[in-house]
């Protein structure tokens, strides 16, 4: 009987050992994307009225694309310059989305509704992706850079990130500013 409850104890420990350095190192590259490098930045504004501005992150301060467009560790943040509900920043990214090709987004969107929170003028969403997967950090106007939700899926992650980097992006121009191109 003390041989299980020891074996079950012992793995307890190792488990939890091994969760605190998980999140640990997920701390630390959460961190690790502010110290990152600029590439580019770029304002978005529609008509007369300034929407965002981004930047695009990288280790060193290069974008390259490869096969697609996130091919290595990169953050994209955009600090919004009016009100957006989670439903707009919703619908813009499935009618970015259509733009671009994509048709079967429906459980993308679901992951989507459940992380974007809405935006009021001055807060921040930072997308950081390693190439495959990414997080979502949001800053309030009280709170930096807190994790809202993680994408798992590289497809998503890859489609979420072609909105602002794919050549065939809405935006060719403002792409260009965030890619560091001449």
């Amino acid at each position: 009987m003390h041989r299980i409850k020891w074996g079950t104890l012992a793995g307890l420990i190792a488990s939890s050992l091994i969760v605190s350095a998980s999140v640990k190192a997920n701390t630390a590259s959460d961190e690790q994307w502010q110290e990152w490098r600029k590439v580019g930045s770029a304002q978005l504004t529609y008509f007369i009225f300034d929407v965002y501005k981004s930047q695009l992150l990288t280790p060193s301060g290069d974008y390259a694309q490869g096969k697609d467009v996130s091919p290595h560790p990169l953050a994209l943040s955009i600090e919004y310059q009016r009100d957006i509900s989670q439903k707009q920043l919703v619908d813009a990214t499935i009618e970015q989305w259509e733009k671009l090709g994509y048709s079967d987004t429906s459980s993308w969107v679901t992951q989507l509704e459940d992380i974007f929170p809405d935006i009021k003028d001055g807060q921040q969403l930072t997308y950081v992706s390693d190439g495959d997967i990414g997080r979502f950090f949001f800053s309030s106007h009280s709170e930096k850079n807190q994790l809202i939700g993680s994408i798992t899926d590289p497809q998503l992650n890859d489609a979420f990130l072609a909105i602002w980097l794919s050549p065939k992006t809405q935006y060719p121009k403002l792409r260009q500013e965030l890619i560091g191109a001449k």
